[in-house]
């Protein structure tokens, strides 16, 4: 297995197991998560997003509502399980080394 794979694994057991993680930890598994969706767009050439449409705005709050004590278990499963999504699907286009086309006018 490679370190995506493994991680994308590790997000799917955090999810289906949140009650045994402590919120630290939680909050770093969402840090990672934002982290490596945006070296693997990078590495792709997908331009950094300043919309706030950008699912990993959503992660990012999810963290800091989760560090604030805000955040139900249900919305970091499902921030959790949105990251694992995220990256499995880039690990799919970089594996398949498909192009990516942009309206950025950058």
């Amino acid at each position: 297995m490679s370190l995506t794979t493994n991680f994308i694994a590790e997000l799917v057991r955090a999810a289906n197991e949140l009650e045994k993680l402590a919120m630290i930890e939680k909050a770093r598994l969402l840090d990672r998560s934002v982290a490596t969706i945006r070296e693997m767009r990078n590495t792709i050439g997908i331009p950094a997003s300043y919309a706030a449409a950008d699912a990993v705005f959503d992660l990012q709050e999810t963290q800091l509502m989760l560090i604030s004590e805000e955040a139900t278990d249900e919305q970091v499963k499902a921030s959790l399980l949105e990251a694992a999504d995220m990256i499995r699907t880039l690990r799919i286009v970089l594996d398949t080394r498909a192009q990516i086309v942009t309206n950025d006018p950058r």
